[in-house]
């Protein structure tokens, strides 16, 4: 039997229900009251995670969710830094895309959803850069197989010569088409309208079927390249017609077909321009007789 003075008894104080019935309008406070732990963690020094949080973090949250977050100017590096983060899969759709194009199929609201990208033809023209200057110089040196008085030199001005001209045109002609597009907006009222860089982006994406192509002008046939620069043509324009028509489609007739024919002959003449310039068979040459003379 536990004794009557024992320390560990607990003991029953009713001086706190004394004070309560004497007066009754008396403000409690209970422990788990959430509003009492702030300023009981202040009175002891002690400070919460939500006093500890970065204030410069909470401003950035503030400022994506009002909306009044600036964006980067179009000069500066973050600018296009967006147009690189792209996943790998989508590059190959879009790949694939521009090497088989369909009817009623539009590349830009098809592929990119209006999401260009600069990851897929930046790498597609510095390839086909490389591709086209080497094949060049493997096609020269297989051209003068057997020529006891050739000498082979390789030609590296051929890659400055062909960056110059892929690149321009992977920029030059979608600045020229974005130009005359916003032109024409201007003009008529409820024409389809193209931002830059999905310009860019579709003229990038269709030079990809210009590599294998390129490779295939290695071979000594002529009929062969040719017949790879028709199908080449026809791809590679058929993309860019498909994807342009919409914007001109309610235009003028005499515009639409002189846009779109401006379009078609550039491609014609970048195709054959590479092909003349690069893969140049050399022509049969005729030794004189020498008259010797007794």
């Amino acid at each position: 039997m536990a004794s009557k003075h024992d320390p560990f008894q607990f003991q029953e104080f009713d001086e706190a229900g004394d004070l309560l019935e004497a007066n009754r309008d008396a403000t409690t406070i209970s422990i788990d009251d959430e509003d009492v732990k702030p300023k009981q963690s202040t009175a002891t020094g002690f400070s919460t995670e939500a006093d500890t949080e970065d204030p410069l973090a909470n401003d950035d949250q503030a400022e994506l969710l009002s909306g009044q977050k600036k964006s980067p100017s179009f000069w500066s590096f973050e600018y296009y830094q967006r147009f690189f983060d792209i996943e790998t899969h989508h590059v190959k759709e879009r790949i694939i895309g521009s090497m088989m194009p369909w009817p009623r199929k539009n590349f830009i609201n098809v592929y990119l959803r209006r999401n260009p990208d600069l990851y897929g033809p930046f790498w597609i023209c510095t390839t086909l850069v490389f591709a086209t200057a080497i094949s060049g110089n493997i096609s020269n040196f297989l051209a003068h197989q057997g020529d006891r008085d050739y000498k082979y030199t390789p030609e590296f001005r051929k890659v400055t010569i062909a960056a110059t001209i892929i690149f321009s045109y992977a920029w030059l002609v979608p600045l020229a088409v974005w130009g005359f597009l916003l032109w024409r907006n201007n003009k008529m009222v409820n024409l389809v309208s193209y931002a830059f860089m999905e310009i860019v982006c579709v003229y990038g994406y269709s030079l990809s079927i210009y590599i294998p192509a390129v490779v295939l002008w290695i071979l000594p046939f002529n009929w062969l390249s040719w017949c790879t620069i028709v199908v080449a043509l026809c791809l590679s324009g058929s993309v860019l017609v498909l994807t342009f028509w919409p914007a001109v489609r309610d235009d003028h007739p005499r515009v639409m077909i002189a846009f779109l024919s401006v379009i078609v002959l550039l491609n014609i003449l970048l195709a054959v321009g590479c092909k003349t310039y690069f893969f140049t068979m050399p022509g049969n040459k005729t030794v004189k007789p020498t008259n010797s003379t007794t």
